[in-house]
């Protein structure tokens, strides 16, 4: 459950990131080009993932545990994205590798 509440969380910066002015935006995916034009839709979407996110922090947790958490990981991954993804470092690729990699660690350690 944390390993999906993190990919919410990841799935929610990114999608807010992509309708920043100010950021060096690629486009190798399809749907990045989609949040780049459709800026108000992707806000709605980033900020439901968001709340989704948090609302998976509190029932996994409690609401100071969850509260925190939910923090922490979010100026983590923000701060991932924004320093990564301009130097290309972020693909999808790597990104499923760990996604695996950490819930299979989550479910053998569980």
């Amino acid at each position: 459950m944390i390993t999906i509440a993190s990919l919410i969380v990841f799935l929610a910066f990114y999608t807010l990131y992509y309708t920043s002015k100010r950021a060096v935006l690629s486009y190798d995916l399809g749907f990045e080009k989609w949040m780049q034009k459709n800026p108000k839709h992707t806000k709605i979407i980033g900020l439901a993932l968001l709340l989704s996110a948090y609302l998976m922090w509190l029932f996994t947790q409690s609401l100071g545990c969850g509260t925190l958490m939910f923090f922490v990981q979010l100026m983590t991954v923000g701060s991932l994205i924004i320093i990564l993804r301009p130097l290309k470092k972020v693909n999808s690729k790597a990104l499923l590798a760990i996604l695996i990699l950490v819930a299979l660690l989550e479910l053998y350690y569980n």
